[in-house]
C-alpha cells in the first residue's frame, strides 16, 4: 500500500530503460519504494537499471514486455500483479521516429503509431482492471505537450501522443471513484537520449525534473502534470493561435 504521503511502495515500470521512468523509479526508491518491476524488452540496459535500484536498496525483478504485442500483454502484466499489489504503474514506453523519414515510409510511422498509442492502450487498460481488482493504486502515464497541437516538424509523433493524452483522460473518468488514481504527465523537451542531437525547444526540462514533479503529483492526487508548470499557460495561449498564423509560427 501507499505511505502516508500518497507515494507507493511497489512500482511496476512499463518501459524499463526510459529515463525518466528510472529517474522517477530512484527518486520514488529513495522515499522508500521496495518492490520495483521493469518490464521492457530484454536487454543489458534493462538489466543495468535493476542493478543501478537494487543498490539504493530495493527489491527488484525484470519482465519481458513489448508494447508493440499487445495479444501477450495480459498474461505478462497477470503474472507482475500476481506477485502482490502494485502501488503504481508507470507508462513511460514511446519512440519518437524521425518525421521526414516516417512522412516517406508509411510503416516507419504506424511504427510510432503502434508503439505510443495502441500498445499503451493495451497496456492502460490491463492496468488499470489489475489496480481496480486490487481496489487502489496509481496509473501515471507520460504524455507529451506535443499532443497539444499538431506542428509540422512532428504531427506523427505529436498524433499518437494526442491519442494517448484523450485516452488517460477517459479512463481516468472511467476509474473515478474506484480507488484507482489515473495522471497524465506533459512533459516539453526534456533533454535524454531520445532527443539527442536536436534542436532544444524552449523551457527544455530533464528527466529528473519530470521525477519530481510526478512524485508531486502523487502527493496531491493531480489528474494532470505538466513539465515544466509554465507550459500550460504557454500551450493554453498556442490552442488559440489561428491556424494560419500558426503555421508560420517557428516552432
Amino acid at each position: 500500500m501507499k505511505d502516508a504521503f500518497g507515494l507507493p511502495q511497489s512500482l511496476l515500470v512499463l518501459g524499463g530503460t526510459s529515463e525518466i521512468a528510472l529517474a522517477t523509479a530512484r527518486r520514488l526508491v529513495v522515499r522508500r519504494a521496495r518492490t520495483v518491476w521493469l518490464a521492457g524488452r530484454p536487454s543489458p540496459a534493462l538489466e543495468s537499471a535493476a542493478a543501478e535500484l537494487r543498490a539504493l536498496g530495493a527489491d527488484v525483478h525484470t519482465a519481458a514486455f513489448d508494447a508493440l504485442d499487445p495479444e501477450s500483454h495480459e498474461t505478462v502484466l497477470g503474472k507482475i500483479f500476481a506477485q502482490g499489489d502494485i502501488d503504481m504503474v508507470l507508462l513511460a514506453f514511446g519512440i519518437l521516429g524521425d518525421q521526414a523519414h516516417d512522412e516517406r515510409d508509411p510503416v516507419a510511422a504506424v511504427r510510432v503509431a503502434q508503439t505510443n498509442y495502441t500498445g499503451a492502450v493495451s497496456a492502460g487498460l490491463v492496468s488499470a482492471r489489475a489496480l481496480q481488482a486490487q481496489g487502489h493504486g496509481s496509473l501515471v502515464v507520460l504524455s507529451s505537450v506535443a499532443g497539444e497541437r499538431a506542428r509540422r516538424t512532428n504531427f506523427i509523433y505529436g498524433s499518437s501522443k494526442a491519442g494517448l493524452d484523450t485516452f488517460t483522460q477517459g479512463l481516468g473518468d472511467a476509474l473515478h471513484g474506484t480507488g484507482v488514481h489515473v495522471m497524465v504527465v506533459r512533459p516539453g523537451f526534456v533533454r535524454s537520449r531520445m532527443t539527442a542531437g536536436l534542436e532544444e525547444a524552449p523551457l527544455a526540462t530533464t528527466p529528473e525534473a519530470v521525477a519530481t514533479a510526478i512524485e508531486l503529483g502523487l502527493r496531491r492526487r493531480s489528474e494532470a502534470v505538466w513539465v515544466p508548470g509554465a507550459l500550460r499557460v504557454v500551450m493554453s495561449a498556442l490552442r488559440h493561435v489561428p491556424r494560419g498564423v500558426f503555421r508560420r509560427l517557428s516552432l
